[in-house]
């Protein structure tokens, strides 16, 4: 099959590999419908990252199930199947506890020696703990699958950071980062209830988004520029609730700022940069709480599943550019170069 794979910084292929099969009885072979490229690969792509010469990538997708082994009894050959960003037993006391991310016997895809979300093909270890089966119907369906595809990650992890930001009806929310995520977490914090959503970017076409989302605010000032704008747009209070989706020191500071006293930031930002941002005698002195981490999506996706697949919400728009398989390595360069916000792979 063919398969995404990289070799070194900006050196994306598309490559023959060995077809996935069942190894143990707890796996499924998916074949892939959809995927898409993460704001997270960027990270590898730019060699912020490290990757081995030929190691697969991608970790977003959905497809339809090929073969399963002999102990998975939740989902069947035919059935179409969406998969969280990482695999997980779903039956450790982690997942029981909704924390699937960290489970005993969980892992990324594109880990070594495991497949990757941008190929035609995926080997998913537990099956029964990972995989959520969708309607069948949804597969004729492109608008549909692509909303659905959010599943796996964007969705999940903007509502994972709406969560720790603790978005309540009536709340007054800032999001610090324009990209998919952040747009994401501005479509949770309106399904929460949030009166005000202020959303900081610069990027018009990614702010147009944002405002169809439900953003009532937009905020194109960096630093402490945007510390000031926000405040001005709160009677100089700050918002209740602020999502940091970007990962590095000045956004973590500038979602720190933004933050009235009393209220949290949820971060879902991987951490990038030599430093974090964070000053504890800031939060200590401000009541500012901080959470966040690694999106539990899967636990996630039975909440969210149902108001995708009746339009309630519709995070599709967060796809701009179509590519094939083939065409991978250059929706990485249309990334890499911010002419494309998020892109989506078809098979």
């Amino acid at each position: 099959m063919r398969a995404t794979t990289i070799h070194a910084p900006y050196d994306m292929r598309v490559e023959d590999v060995p077809e996935p099969v069942v190894q143990l009885p707890t796996d499924a072979v998916v074949r892939m419908l959809r995927a898409c490229i993460c704001g997270s690969d960027l990270w590898a792509y730019r060699g912020e990252a490290a990757r081995q010469p030929g190691q697969r990538i991608g970790h977003e997708f959905l497809g339809v199930v090929e073969e399963t082994g002999s102990e998975v009894g939740t989902v069947r050959r035919g059935d179409l199947v969406v998969a969280p960003f990482m695999w997980s037993d779903g039956v450790c006391d982690y997942c029981r506890e909704g924390l699937t991310t960290s489970c005993e016997h969980g892992g990324f895809w594109g880990s070594v020696g495991y497949d990757g979300g941008q190929g035609e093909a995926v080997r998913v270890p537990f099956a029964d703990g990972t995989l959520v089966q969708l309607p069948k119907d949804a597969a004729s369906d492109d608008h549909l699958l692509s909303a659905l595809l959010t599943l796996s990650d964007v969705l999940g992890t903007g509502h994972h950071a709406a969560l720790g930001a603790g978005v309540r009806p009536g709340a007054t929310v800032a999001v610090v980062g324009d990209g998919a995520v952040g747009l994401c977490a501005v479509l949770a914090a309106k399904r929460l209830g949030a009166e005000r959503i202020i959303a900081l970017g610069r990027h018009e076409v990614r702010t147009g988004i944002a405002r169809r989302f439900g953003a009532t605010d937009v905020v194109a000032e960096r630093g402490d520029a945007a510390v000031e704008a926000v405040r001005e747009l709160t009677r100089g209070q700050g918002a209740h609730a602020v999502v940091e989706a970007v990962g590095t020191e000045q956004s973590m500071r500038t979602a720190i700022g933004v933050a009235r006293d009393g209220g949290a930031v949820g971060f879902v930002g991987v951490p990038h940069g030599s430093s974090t941002g964070v000053d504890l005698s800031v939060l200590f002195d401000r009541n500012v709480a901080l959470r966040g981490g690694v999106a539990p999506v899967r636990a996630y996706i039975p909440d969210l599943l149902p108001d995708v697949l009746d339009g309630t919400i519709d995070p599709s728009p967060v796809f701009d550019l179509t590519v094939g398989i083939e065409g991978v390595p250059d929706g990485y360069k249309a990334m890499d170069e911010r002419t494309a916000l998020k892109v989506l792979v078809t098979n």
